[in-house]
């Protein structure tokens, strides 16, 4: 008689993916050290961050031909990710850190109701629920009335106050990152695709020139005020774009979409935690809770994605040896690792 086991974790897929949470979540930290503008961080960021990757893919020996419609998708996908930067930088520098990487986390939703809309893809229950609970949990973090995120009357015209401005920068972050989304799964969908890291090396130095291009139209510098700023620009994009990324993209497709959206909470809850033990913000209990409750919804909306499914929170984590038996039983096809719905860059973060 045979005895069921439960299928096993990928503990290398776990550190992964909790380490390039890690790193992702001192994204927004960094954006508010340099003294530079967010157009210029968003530069940086991309530019040695796509350095780093390419350097990756070059010691890989990985192919960077591709053809002329990927090529073309993979450019929009760049202008999409830079107009995400430039939003969630601005953001971070009105709101703070925290609760910009927050509220650009509801990409979750957007990316569920785009796939409903688009795609005739069905909403589950999770989503549904977790959209009003994610607001909610905004509402409680923003600890405002509603007459404070009202634009109030000046001699010059109404003026916006920052709190409005942040969070409306906030949901375009969600927005743009949502469009770049939707075409990097396109890009790495299509026939001569790149490789994940290649793909994203690409798409990381096109965005930096799209970034660039945004500087020089405007007439403003690239000068880096201070050696300490360069230093963080240049952890910024390595750490952040490069190794963070690197880490997601070959953790992922390891893990359930379930656990990786658990896991994947650890960037935006340790934003939020940076954001209050660096940069003092005043949080209250109301505060905390709203806190835990957007967390608590988006996870909900990156685990509904995949309806909870095998490997879940009950599953063990794989003994030595135990995961290549069963990688040798059941190989992926032409050995390209499993792709799964929460493969995406944390990038917004």
């Amino acid at each position: 008689m045979s005895t069921h086991r439960s299928p096993c974790l990928d503990a290398g897929g776990l550190l992964r993916v909790a380490g390039g949470g890690v790193l992702i979540s001192f994204s927004a930290v960094f954006v508010k050290l340099v003294h530079v503008g967010p157009s210029q961080s968003a530069f940086y960021r991309m530019f040695f961050g796509g350095l780093a990757l390419l350097c990756v893919a070059l010691a890989r020996r990985e192919r960077l031909r591709a053809r002329p419609g990927v090529w073309g998708v993979m450019v929009g996908a760049a202008v999409l990710f830079a107009l995400d930067l430039e939003c969630w930088h601005r953001s971070i520098l009105l709101i703070g850190p925290g609760l910009a990487t927050i509220i650009g986390n509801f990409q979750v939703f957007f990316i569920a109701i785009a796939g409903a809309v688009l795609l005739r893809e069905k909403l589950s229950a999770r989503h549904i629920t977790a959209i009003p609970l994610a607001l909610a949990g905004l509402w409680l973090l923003l600890g405002v009335s509603p007459a404070e995120l009202l634009p109030v009357a000046a001699d010059g015209g109404l003026v916006v106050g920052d709190s409005l401005a942040g969070v409306g920068y906030g949901f375009a972050t969600a927005l743009f990152y949502t469009g770049f989304i939707l075409l990097l799964r396109q890009s790495r969908g299509m026939a001569g695709m790149l490789s994940p890291v290649a793909n994203m090396a690409v798409i990381s130095l096109a965005c930096a020139a799209v970034s660039g291009a945004g500087i020089v139209a405007r007439g403003d510098s690239f000068v880096i005020a201070d050696a300490a700023s360069g230093g963080y620009l240049m952890a910024y994009g390595v750490l952040c774009q490069g190794v963070g990324w690197v880490l997601l993209s070959t953790g992922l497709p390891r893990l359930p979409a379930s656990l990786a959206g658990l896991v994947m909470l650890v960037q935006p809850a340790l934003s939020f935690v940076w954001d209050i033990l660096l940069f003092k913000r005043p949080t209250d209990a109301w505060g905390m809770a709203g806190a835990g409750v957007a967390l608590f919804a988006i996870w909900l909306g990156l685990s509904g994605a995949s309806g909870g499914g095998a490997g879940g929170s009950g599953a063990r984590v794989c003994r030595p040896g135990e995961l290549a038996e069963a990688s040798d039983a059941v190989p992926a096809k032409d050995g390209a690792a499993p792709r799964s719905d929460a493969d995406r860059d944390s990038g917004a973060a």
